[in-house]
This record gives structure tokens, C-alpha cells and sequence, in this order.
């Protein structure tokens, strides 16, 4: 039977595609590709490519749940269910898992060191991903194209199987060769991708906390001292650029521009952003753009300015409807969480994506609808997967819930300002550049910085030393913008920040501590079992049940 070896398609368990029991007497199609004539480097290119898809879809829900966007629907239950998980389930195992098991195969015979570098970390993000939102996930037989029906391996497993996919690519990265790929990430810079590695034990470790902190400590602190973790320009991004067609190249967060609508930003958020501390964040105006510079007032276009807050929001204290429902209010227009209204004529009046990261508008107060795709960075956007100043607010907390090494004060102001000069830097460096430094010169923006983390270093020495995690998660939330893997992980390790806005409705189910598994694995695997409910933690979670710790 004649094998193929390129993107093995998924049947069965997985949806692998199989060969027919008896090929003897059909011919290879000239256009097949082979072991004979793949290119291991369009191979990885595909890999790169399609992790940055595998994140996008992941850190949607990611931010839905943690309140970064709206969460169109009125339940957790409506908002994800078996068919959600999908996508993500196809690309990973038939798209990037297959496509690295080939590049392995490709190796057997042409040694091709620096491309299974960089496929090993790629495959360990990947691994922990499926283990963050799903749980046990097939690894052991999930390759193998006569097994239709593999069966999950522990998520401790799997875990462990990604941070010896990290520990092969730290080997990998050693070994000399000349078989130089195309690198999407990081153009080659080998130190950089030894950082990266570093940085994702880093999270590997934190998340295991729970599990055993005493290891958890020593492995940190081991990191800490070996000098390697990420620093400023480290940064692990995907960029997108500005090609509207053959393929489109933009960032899929900038797929409203032109037509409207899109993604409701949040109530919550946006409260965060520009009320909460009653100076506004300097990075809002680079997160969010708005078509409008004062609150709407036509219930027609924003139905709850005629309604009243519901008992349980007037109880908490919540804002609703809007961040600012005063005549002072400046036009951030988005949406309560689970929130599942009928769409109203306001696609060129909400609140947008902005330039960072989705590579659209500068918020320069023009107020200008988003009436044309060619507007802003026109999608040069990015995937901030993996940044300098997570580092930062990692070990931060860290250092307060397992006594690391460093000062998580500190930690927590350097995080800040690592994140409010990414953001600047990768506004300066975009088309927007103009707009943005006409509108903030270097001076303006350094003083906004300045208060902004002086501010945040007061409130955290005013917090009882049982809430500065809480200060420390809220800053590291508000730095997630465009990462929901990370802000997804930061709350159910944590549960910060807590106080979130609950759902306009009462009773919204339980919290997904993990996603249901996909139906196309549920339906065609004899040996799989749907997870009874959205409430079933990952191995990692240790935290108590229910919706007392998350909600």
C-alpha cells in the first residue's frame, strides 16, 4: 500500500484519512506529495501558518471568557458546545501535528535540524493548548493512520510530552547545519527561539503549581538564575501584513474594517481601561477605536439605555450598558457579558478594534466610521502569542504564591512598562505612525506612562498582602489584549482578577473550566465520552469546583 506522508487528512477518532485496504493498483498522482518531493521548508511554512490560526480561534474564546471581548450569547452552554472545539481539534492533529510528523520522517534521510527546532516548540504550544482547553487529548496513537479510533492520554501526559518536544528543541537548536528554513517568527535568530523555550518551561512550570509547588519553585527559580527568559525584543509574534485578496494577509481582527460590526468590545473592559482608576490607561487609544466621541442616547441603537440594571448588577456594583453612563461618558460603546441581543443598525458607531494588535485605527479623537478596508495599518496587525512582559507578571505572581526569586512589586511595574513600550514601539513601526506620534510625542506618552504605573505601585502597596495577586492579575489581564490562552490560564490558576461583571441573566451555567470535546471526535471514536458538563477542570486545576473560584 502506498503511503502518503504530507498533511495526513484526520478519520475516525481523529478524522485520519486512510488509504484503501488495497491500493496495489493505483498509480501516485503526479501532483501528490511525497517524501521524494516535499520541501520540508513549505512543510514548516504551513506549520507556522497554521498555529497562528490555531491561536486566533483559541484566544477569541480565551478573551470571551475572561471578559477581554463580549460574550455574545446568554450562556456558557449556548456559547460553547460540541461542535465549538472543531476547527481547532482538524487543524492541530490533521494540519500541524501530521505536518511535523512528516518533517520527522523527511529527517530520517535528509537531516534538517534548525526546521524540527522550530516544529518541536511549535508542536509543545500546540500540545499545552489542546491540554489547556480540553483536558486528556489523544498524543500516543493520534498519529497513526490505521488507528481510527485512538484513545486520550492523560493531560499530564501530554504536558510532559510538550516539554520534552522543548527539551528536543533546545538539542535541535545546538546542531549545526546549513538546511536554513523560512522562519516566520523570529527570521532565524537562534538565541531568540532558545528564549522562547526557556519562557515556555517558565509556563509549563506555573501552571503546575498546583500540582507540586515545591517543583514548581525549584524549576522557576531555575529559570530565573540561568539568565534565558525573554527580554524586551524577544518577542514570539506572528505578523500579519495588508493584502486584501490571493491570499488575504490581514489580521482576522481586522476583517470588520470597512463592512461594520465585527466583535462588541466589552462593557467590562473598556470600564478597566478608562474609568476604573480614574485616569485612563494610555494603551486604549491604540486597543480600541471609536466612531463616536460621546455616548449614543437612541435606544433604537443601544437598547439598554432604556432599560434598568438587573438586581444582581445594581447589587455588585457592575457598570452596565456602558463604562461611563454619565453625560461625561466618551463614546465606548460595547456590550454587557452574555449578552445575546438581536444586532441593531450600529456597525459604523460601536467601538472598534484598534491599531494594537489588530493593525487598524490610532483613536486620535477623528471619530471617523470605519467605512473603507484600506483604513489605519490595513491589517498589519499581529498574534501577540508569547511577549517580554508576560515574562514579567509570570514571575511576579510567582514570587507572591510560591516565594520565588525577585520582588513582585517590581516585577508587576516592569510588566507594565515592558507592555506599554511594546504597544508604542509597535505603533511607531506601523502606518500609523504619524497619526500616533502627532497625536503623543515621546514626552507626552512617557508622563502618561509614568502616572499610569506610579498609580498601579500605590494601590499595590495600599492592598492587604491576601490581594496583591489581585493587582498583579488585573495588570496582567489588561496586557492580554489580543492573548486569551494567557488571560484563559492566568483566571482559573488564579481566580484574578476576581469581581468580574456576571451575565445580564441570573443563572448562566457552569463556568468552562475546560471546553466539551469536539463532536467530530465524540461521533466517529468508539472509545470516546463526552465530558458531562463545561465544569470538568484540566489536570492542572486543582482549584475548588464549581463557580465559586471562576465565574
Amino acid at each position: 500500500m502506498k503511503r502518503k506522508l504530507y498533511s495526513l487528512l484526520l478519520a475516525g477518532g481523529l478524522l485520519f484519512a486512510s488509504a484503501c485496504n488495497n491500493l496495489d493498483d493505483f498509480l501516485d498522482s503526479p501532483n501528490e506529495v511525497t517524501a521524494n518531493t516535499a520541501d520540508p521548508s513549505w512543510v514548516l511554512n504551513n506549520v507556522q501558518v497554521a498555529f497562528s490560526g490555531q491561536f486566533n480561534t483559541l484566544s477569541q474564546f480565551g478573551m470571551q471568557i475572561t471578559r477581554i471581548l463580549s460574550q455574545p450569547n446568554v450562556n456558557w452552554a449556548n456559547a460553547y458546545f460540541a461542535q465549538t472545539m472543531n476547527g481547532t481539534w482538524n487543524t492541530s492533529y490533521a494540519t500541524i501535528l501530521a505536518d511535523i510528523k512528516f518533517l520527522e520522517e523527511l529527517n530520517e534521510t535528509n537531516p534538517i535540524p534548525r526546521h524540527l527546532a522550530y516544529a518541536n516548540v511549535i508542536k509543545a504550544l500546540v500540545l499545552m493548548n489542546l491540554v489547556d482547553y480540553l483536558g486528556d487529548v489523544p498524543l500516543s496513537e493520534a498519529l497513526d493512520p490505521a488507528n481510527f479510533n485512538p484513545v486520550v492520554d492523560s493531560g499530564e501526559d501530554v504536558y510532559k510530552a510538550a516539554f520534552d518536544a522543548l527539551t528536543q528543541a533546545k538539542a535541535l537548536l545546538a546542531t549545526t547545519t546549513t538546511n536554513i528554513p523560512t522562519d516566520l517568527y523570529y527570521g532565524n535568530n537562534v538565541t531568540r527561539w532558545g528564549k522562547l523555550i526557556a519562557t515556555l518551561e517558565l509556563k509549563y512550570h506555573l501552571n503546575l503549581k498546583l500540582k507540586n509547588a515545591a517543583a514548581s519553585t525549584a524549576a522557576i527559580n531555575a529559570l530565573i538564575g540561568s539568565g534565558n527568559l525573554m527580554a524586551e525584543g524577544d518577542d514570539f509574534v506572528f505578523r500579519y501584513g495588508t493584502s486584501q485578496t490571493n491570499p488575504d494577509s490581514r489580521s482576522p481582527r481586522f476583517s470588520q474594517y470597512g463592512g461594520g460590526g465585527g466583535d462588541y468590545q466589552s462593557t467590562w473592559y473598556m470600564f478597566h481601561l478608562t474609568e476604573a482608576k480614574g485616569i485612563p490607561d494610555p494603551r486604549v487609544r491604540y486597543y480600541m477605536y471609536r466612531q463616536v466621541k460621546v455616548n449614543p442616547t437612541d435606544p433604537d441603537k443601544l437598547r439598554c439605555l432604556g432599560e434598568i440594571a438587573p438586581g444582581h448588577y445594581l447589587a455588585g456594583n457592575f457598570p452596565f450598558c456602558l463604562p461611563n453612563m454619565t453625560s461625561t461618558g466618551k463614546g465606548y460603546w460595547g456590550r454587557d457579558h452574555l449578552n445575546n441581543e438581536g444586532i441593531p443598525p450600529d456597525g459604523f458607531e460601536r467601538t472598534m478594534y484598534g491599531l494594537y494588535p489588530g493593525g487598524g485605527r490610532f483613536d486620535d479623537d477623528s471619530a471617523a466610521p470605519i467605512n473603507s478596508p484600506t483604513m489605519g495599518a490595513g491589517g498589519a496587525g499581529l498574534q501577540p502569542i508569547m511577549l517580554a512582559a508576560y515574562v514579567d507578571f509570570m514571575l511576579a505572581e510567582a514570587a507572591l504564591t510560591l516565594g520565588t526569586t525577585g520582588d513582585p512589586k517590581a516585577l508587576l511595574l516592569s510588566g507594565i512598562r515592558k507592555h506599554m513600550n511594546f504597544v508604542r514601539t509597535f505603533a511607531l513601526g506601523s502606518a500609523q505612525a504619524s497619526v500616533v506620534s502627532g497625536f503623543y510625542t515621546n514626552a507626552a506618552w512617557g508622563t502618561l506612562v509614568d502616572d499610569y504605573i506610579a498609580l498601579v505601585g500605590t494601590q499595590y502597596d495600599a492592598a492587604p498582602t491576601n490581594r496583591k495577586l489581585n493587582i498583579v492579575a488585573r495588570e496582567y489581564w489588561l496586557s492580554l489584549f489580543g492573548n486569551g490562552v494567557e488571560a484563559y490560564n492566568l483566571y482559573r490558576r488564579t481566580g484574578q482578577p476576581d469581581g468580574m461583571q456576571p451575565g445580564l441573566a441570573v443563572e448562566v451555567g457552569l463556568f468552562p473550566r475546560s471546553f466539551l470535546y469536539p463532536n467530530d471526535f465524540v461521533v466517529t471514536n468508539k472509545f470516546a465520552e463526552q465530558k458531562a458538563n463545561l465544569g470538568q477542570r484540566v489536570f492542572w486545576d486543582t482549584n475548588p469546583e464549581g463557580n465559586g473560584w471562576v465565574y
